[in-house]
């Protein structure tokens, strides 16, 4: 589970616009790079190299 303050200051590393949480996934979601970063017992790894690329069906799930 992720803090709601901290959900609210993070920022994607790569396009520096805001994170969604998928709770169900344990990711913190940036539609504007379309990269999905792991949080690991809590933590969010903001890292480029540790992130997924979103799936089309994806990115349109949160439009």
């Amino acid at each position: 589970m992720i803090d709601a303050r901290l959900l609210e200051i993070l920022v994607c590393p790569v396009s520096r616009g805001p994170l969604v949480y998928r709770r169900e996934a344990g990711e913190l979601w940036s539609v504007q790079a379309g990269l999905a970063y792991p949080v690991e017992d809590g933590v969010p790894v903001l890292l480029e190299e540790e992130a997924r690329t979103l799936t089309d069906e994806e990115r349109d799930s949160l439009k």
